[in-house]
C-alpha cells in the first residue's frame, strides 16, 4: 500500500513507497533534490549517486517538471524541512514524463494563471487555499451535527426568487419560466417546519455584473433556518458558528496557514461575542468621516471596511431600513421603519459574509410585503401556506463560502478559494 506524504511522520526509519509528482527539482553534482508533491502536501526527496543504481539516477534526472511517479526512499526527520521530514530515494518508477509545463517557477499574469486554472490549483498556494476551504467545510458540518441540525438539499432550479428576479439567470424549463437559485431560503423556511433545525449548502447564482474582488457569478452558500428562534437568539448562533469555524481552521490547517504568511493572531483573536452597531450609528459614524451617504441607503464595499477597521474581529450592523432589504425580513415591533435583520463584516477589508433576519412570520403582513415588492402572490403560495398552517417565530442566516475562506486565507480575491471560478469574463476552464 503506498504511503502519503501527510503520513510520512508515522514511518521515521523505514522504506515506504509513494505515488508523487515532480514539483521542482535543483542538482548539485552527484546529488539531486526532488521536490516532491502528491496532493497530501510536499515533501524534499534527495537522490544520492553514489547510493542508488544508475537506472534510478538516470530516472531521476529525467523528470520534468510535473512528471508523475513512484518513489521508494527511506524516511527520516530533518528539521531544515518545512515538512520536518525528507526522503532518502532508492528508487523510482516513472509513470509519465510531463511536457514543457507552462506554469513555470516565474511569475505569470493573472489571466494566464486563470487559463490555466485547471494546472495552477497544483501550486503550493492554491493547494493551501484549497485546504482551508475544505476545512472550513468540514467545520461547518460539524458545528451543526454537534447542535442537532438537519442537512436538507433545495433545488437548484427555481419557479421563484427569494429576493426578486433581476440578477438572476433565467432558463426555459419545458414550458415554464425558471431561475438558477440565489438562495436555498425560502426552501428551507419550509424544512424547518418540519424538522426544527436545518442548513442547506449548495451553489447559488448572481448574475450581478461584478468585476469586484468580493464577487463571483457562481459560489456557495450554507443557509441555516431555525423554528423558535428569534432575532437575537439567531445573532449568537452566527457568531458561535463563526468562531467554531475559525478555531476549526485554526487547529487543522496551521501548516497552509504559514504557507500563505497568514497572521494568525487576527484569526485567533475571533472569539464571540462580536461587537454590534446598528444601521442608524453606522450611518452617523461614517457621516461623520466624512463619507457621502444618507440614512436609507445601502452599504457599499468603502462604507463596510470604515466601520470593520473600527474593530479587530467580525462585526454585526443591525437594523437596516426596511426598504433597502428583502420583503421576508420581520420589522422590529419598536419601530416598524427597521427590520429584525444583521449583517456580519469581516475584518480586514473582506466585507460582509453573513446575511440574516428573523423571518416575517405573520400571513397577512408577508402577503402585504409582496405586493409592496411587486412580487406574484400566486408564485409564493407554497411560501404564503408556511404561514397559514402552523406559523412560528424563526430565523435564519446565509454564509458565502468564499469570502469567508478569503478572509481566512488573507487572499486578496475570492477567485482564488474555488476551484473553478466562474467571473463576469470567463467560463473556461
Amino acid at each position: 500500500m503506498l504511503t502519503t506524504i501527510s503520513q510520512v511522520g508515522d514511518h521515521i526509519g523505514k522504506e515506504v513507497k509513494m505515488g508523487a509528482w515532480l514539483f521542482n527539482k535543483r542538482s548539485s553534482g552527484k546529488i539531486q533534490f526532488l521536490q516532491l508533491r502528491d496532493g497530501t502536501g510536499f515533501m524534499q526527496g534527495v537522490v544520492v549517486k553514489q547510493e542508488v543504481s544508475p537506472e534510478t539516477w538516470d530516472d531521476a534526472k529525467k523528470l520534468t517538471q510535473e512528471s508523475s511517479f513512484y518513489v521508494t526512499g527511506m524516511v527520516r526527520e530533518e528539521p531544515r524541512s518545512k515538512s520536518g521530514y525528507e526522503l532518502t530515494v532508492t528508487g523510482i518508477q516513472i509513470i509519465q514524463l510531463a511536457e514543457d509545463y507552462p506554469i513555470t517557477l516565474k511569475e505569470h499574469g493573472v489571466e494566464f494563471l486563470m487559463d490555466h486554472r485547471h494546472l495552477w490549483i497544483r501550486s503550493p498556494r492554491q493547494q493551501a487555499i484549497l485546504s482551508i476551504r475544505n476545512a472550513v467545510i468540514q467545520g461547518m458540518y460539524r458545528f451543526f451535527d454537534e447542535r442537532g441540525f438537519y442537512k436538507v438539499d433545495p433545488p437548484i432550479l427555481t419557479p421563484t426568487a427569494a429576493e426578486g428576479t433581476t440578477n438572476l439567470f433565467h432558463t426555459q424549463y419545458f414550458d415554464e419560466e425558471a431561475y438558477l437559485s440565489q438562495s436555498g431560503q425560502l426552501y428551507m423556511e419550509a424544512a424547518a417546519m418540519a424538522l426544527g433545525k436545518v442548513y442547506s449548502f449548495g451553489p447559488t447564482f448572481r448574475a450581478e455584473k461584478s468585476k469586484t474582488r468580493r464577487h463571483l457569478i457562481e459560489f456557495w452558500m450554507i443557509e441555516p433556518e431555525m423554528a423558535f428562534v428569534e432575532h437575537e437568539e439567531n445573532l449568537k448562533v452566527q457568531e458561535e458558528f463563526v468562531s467554531y469555524i475559525v478555531a476549526y481552521v485554526l487547529e487543522r490547517c496551521r501548516p497552509e496557514l504559514e504557507r500563505l504568511q497568514r497572521d494568525v493572531s487576527k484569526l485567533e483573536n475571533v472569539v464571540a461575542p462580536f461587537p454590534r452597531i446598528t444601521y442608524d450609528d453606522a450611518i452617523e459614524l461614517l457621516q461623520k468621516e466624512g463619507h457621502e451617504i444618507k440614512w436609507g441607503e445601502d452599504f457599499g464595499a468603502p462604507h463596510e471596511t470604515a466601520i470593520a477597521e473600527k474593530y479587530d474581529k467580525p462585526v454585526f450592523i443591525t437594523h437596516y431600513p426596511a426598504e433597502i432589504k428583502a420583503f421576508y425580513m420581520k420589522p422590529d415591533p419598536g419601530n416598524p421603519q427597521v427590520v429584525l435583520c444583521a449583517d456580519m463584516i469581516a475584518p480586514e477589508g473582506y466585507g460582509e459574509i453573513i446575511g440574516g433576519s428573523q423571518r416575517i412570520d405573520d400571513l397577512a403582513l408577508l402577503e402585504q410585503r409582496c405586493k409592496e415588492h411587486d412580487l406574484d402572490v400566486s408564485a409564493y403560495q407554497w411560501y404564503l401556506d408556511l404561514r397559514k398552517y402552523g406559523t412560528v417565530p424563526h430565523s435564519g442566516f446565509g454564509l458565502g463560502l468564499e469570502r469567508t475562506v478569503a478572509w481566512i486565507c488573507g487572499t486578496e480575491h475570492v477567485r482564488e478559494t474555488i476551484p473553478f471560478p466562474r467571473l463576469l469574463n470567463r467560463l473556461y476552464p
